[in-house]
């Protein structure tokens, strides 16, 4: 596995709040939040962009939503609603080569987030 920090937080070489981990995802609290709930969704195995996902990734990517509700459900936010972001390469704001998810919410997020 190439290292970065979501396989470092897999490996437990790396501190993370997990609050969600099924065989496919891991769930965590992000350590800069950008909103009052901000939990990051990452795949148990390295897949590096959107771009990469293939076929056999189809259970896995599911495992991704499934985990988002149960999530909302567990923080609370379900009901009044969240944001999922996924970031794609460079100019669409990805900053660590690991598919994952954000998961915002806590507060009304308005239209875009800054």
């Amino acid at each position: 596995m190439k290292e970065n920090i979501f396989i470092k937080i897999l490996q437990k070489k790396s501190p993370a709040n997990i609050i969600y981990q099924d065989n496919y995802v891991t769930a965590f609290r992000d350590k800069n939040p950008q909103a009052p709930i901000h939990v990051i969704i990452i795949t148990n195995i390295l897949i590096p962009t959107v771009n990469d996902v293939k076929d056999q990734h189809a259970l896995m990517l599911g495992h991704l939503f499934l985990a988002a509700s149960k999530i909302a459900v567990k923080e609370k936010i379900n009901k009044s609603g969240y944001r999922l972001i996924i970031n794609c390469n460079k100019d669409g704001g990805q900053e660590i080569y690991h598919l994952h998810m954000h998961l915002l919410g806590g507060k009304n997020l308005g239209k875009l987030l800054y």
